[in-house]
């Protein structure tokens, strides 16, 4: 059974940081785009930053440009989401996703193969 599995969610204060991480369990991610969806309270899920497969090129959404890195561990079969200056708007639940379809650009958050079950980032003063 193919599943991605998550951890290191939690709260956190304005400023500081967390680090997500995600367990492909039964497949490897070399040659998969993997990404980081976020869904904040109210509003819709969104792509926020993605390594797409056939380049390895990082993808980010702009308000998390410059405080979040996103990264892979092929030998690890891990992708890794490094967020530092946490903002309240990044309050949100965090899913990792790969998708197998060989391409130079993200694919749209509904068209991921796989995804992790989510984990919730708050950060809150």
């Amino acid at each position: 059974q193919m599943q991605l599995v998550e951890s290191g969610g939690g709260s956190v204060q304005p400023g500081g940081s967390l680090r997500l991480s995600c367990a492909a369990d039964g497949f490897s991610l070399e040659y998969y785009s993997i990404g980081w969806l976020r869904q904040a309270p109210g509003q819709e899920r969104e792509l926020i930053a993605c390594i797409s497969s056939s380049d390895g090129k990082t993808h980010y959404v702009d308000p998390v440009k410059g405080r979040f890195t996103i990264s892979r561990d092929t030998a690890l079969k891990k992708i890794l989401l490094e967020m530092n200056n946490l903002k309240p708007e990044d309050t949100g639940i965090y899913t990792c996703a790969a998708d197998q379809v060989y391409q130079s650009q993200c694919p749209a958050p509904t068209e991921f193969d796989y995804e992790g079950q989510g984990t919730q980032v708050t950060v809150s003063s």
